[in-house]
C-alpha cells in the first residue's frame, strides 16, 4: 500500500521549524500554542470608474483571481451617493481572503517575487499595524505580480493586502512577519 505525503508550503514549514522557536525564545512563551500565527490574508481593491464602466470590475476580478490563485468576489456599495452617481449594491471593487496553504503560497510569492519587483524598493513600512496585531500593506501597482501580463493591462491600479494574525500586540505581529521573511525597512532606534 502506497503512502501519500501531504503537501506543505515552504513558508508553513519554516513557521513550524524556525519561526515558532524564535518567537518562544524572544517572548518567553511556555507552549507553542501561545506563539502567534498568521490566520488569513485579505486582498482588497477598489475599482476607480466602476460606476460608469461595468467591465472594469470584471477585469479587476480576473486580475485578482490570477494574483491570489483563488476566485475573487465583487464588493458592493452600501448606500446611494447621488454626487458620485452611485446606487446601493453596485459593484465597486474586488476582494479575496486566503487561508491555509493558499495563504502561505501567496505570502511566499509576495516576499520572494512581487515585492522585489517594486521600483526603488527599500522595504515595507513597519508602522502600518492596527494596534491589534494586524498589518496592512498598500501595493500601488498590480503589475508587480508575475501572473499579470503587462501588455494586457489597460489601467494600473493598486490594492491593499491585510495580514490578520493571532498576535495580541503589534510587537508580536511584527516579529512574526519579520521571521516569516517580510522585508521591513531598517529602522534606527
Amino acid at each position: 500500500m502506497a503512502t501519500t505525503t501531504k503537501y506543505t508550503p515552504r513558508l508553513e514549514q519554516k513557521y513550524y521549524d524556525e519561526v515558532i522557536p524564535a518567537l518562544m525564545k524572544r517572548f518567553g512563551y511556555k507552549t507553542i500554542m501561545q506563539a502567534p500565527r498568521l490566520e488569513k490574508i485579505s486582498l482588497n481593491r477598489g475599482v476607480n470608474g466602476a460606476v460608469s464602466d461595468k467591465k472594469l470590475v470584471d477585469v479587476a476580478l480576473e486580475e485578482m483571481s490570477m494574483i491570489s490563485g483563488q476566485k475573487a468576489v465583487a464588493t458592493m456599495s452600501k448606500k446611494d451617493i447621488s454626487n458620485f452617481k452611485l446606487r446601493k449594491n453596485m459593484p465597486i471593487g474586488t476582494k479575496v481572503t486566503l487561508r491555509a496553504d493558499k495563504m502561505y503560497e501567496f505570502l511566499d510569492r509576495l516576499i520572494a517575487v512581487a515585492l522585489p519587483r517594486v521600483r526603488d524598493f527599500r522595504g515595507v513600512n513597519e508602522k502600518s499595524f492596527d494596534g491589534r496585531g494586524n498589518y496592512t500593506l498598500g501595493v500601488t501597482e498590480q503589475i508587480i505580480f508575475p501572473e499579470i501580463d503587462i501588455d494586457k493591462v489597460n489601467r494600473i491600479t493598486g490594492m491593499d493586502i491585510t495580514f490578520v494574525t493571532t498576535a495580541d500586540t503589534d510587537e508580536e505581529a511584527f516579529e512574526l512577519l519579520k521571521e516569516l521573511g517580510m522585508p521591513f525597512k531598517n529602522v534606527k532606534k
